[in-house]
């Protein structure tokens, strides 16, 4: 940094931050995006295993397992343990469709125009923002069955009331900061 050049504001850091997305997209590496994919398969695998752990495991489930909790965590809807591998099943249909989609970012309809110049900032936030909900959704995925095995093996029935309420919360917040990012991303370089 030249000591001569004028004092940097918070909006030509921001700027600078932003406009840095050209060149990760140019030279195709981004350390956040790949991070989170190991996240997310590392939530798949645990997924998996959790669910054979369960149904082929040492501990036999009982024949009735709490498929389905209200409100306040406690179960309302029943079912055999076979039932476990339908989460599974999920995860890895949306994991993929998720991989699939993020191929395509050219396809992708952005909140705001899309320009030559901000293209290749709009693919990568956007690319980013899929990275993030695609590793909470396998995460969310993974304690939702974890607590339902958990559920199934205990005496009391019962999931912890707020795990479904913040992770939504962490979700809806990761795509309202993108959005907004996304909409700075998209105004002229100054």
């Amino acid at each position: 940094m030249d000591p001569n050049d004028p004092p940097s504001t918070g909006k030509t850091k921001l700027a600078a931050h932003l406009h840095r997305f050209d060149t990760i997209v140019a030279d195709g590496k981004n350390a956040m995006r790949k991070t989170l994919e190991a996240i997310a398969l590392a939530a798949l695998a645990l997924l998996c295993w959790i669910t054979g752990r369960a149904l082929y495991g040492s501990q036999p489930l009982p024949n009735r397992i709490p498929i389905h909790f209200d409100l306040s965590g406690q179960p309302n809807g029943w079912g055999p343990p076979s039932t476990l591998l339908l989460l599974p099943a999920v995860a890895l249909a949306l994991y993929l469709l998720i991989t699939l989609v993020s191929q395509f970012p050219s396809a992708f309809n952005y909140p705001v125009p899309v320009t030559a110049e901000n293209r290749p900032r709009l693919q990568a936030l956007a690319l980013t923002m899929i990275a993030w909900i695609k590793a909470e959704m396998l995460c969310l995925f993974t304690c939702i069955q974890a607590s339902i095995v958990e559920a199934a093996r205990r005496t009391r029935w019962g999931l912890t009331p707020l795990l479904v309420p913040v992770s939504l919360a962490v979700v809806f917040g990761t795509v309202g900061w993108y959005l907004v990012a996304l909409r700075k991303a998209a105004r002229p370089a100054a």
